[in-house]
């Protein structure tokens, strides 16, 4: 889940930020025309989702390193 929250909120912030560069995401070009108000909602609703899904999905797993022993001859 968490990188689904990841991809989300990633999808999110490049459908707010690009526009100001002139660019747009090709698949994502069509929210833009169902208006400026719903437009927006989809684009912080995906921020917010990405961001509830990262942070309630489960940690990756762990894994410990075991540091070798050191053998003194002394």
């Amino acid at each position: 889940m968490r990188k689904i929250g990841i991809y989300a909120a990633l999808i999110g912030l490049a459908l707010i930020i690009l526009p100001y560069f002139g660019l747009t995401l090709r698949l994502f070009g069509m929210i833009d025309e169902l208006g400026q108000t719903p437009a927006w909602a989809i684009k912080i609703g995906l921020v917010v989702v990405g961001g509830v899904l990262f942070f309630m999905g489960k940690p990756d797993e762990e894994t410990e390193l075991e540091l070798p022993e050191e053998n003194s001859a002394e």
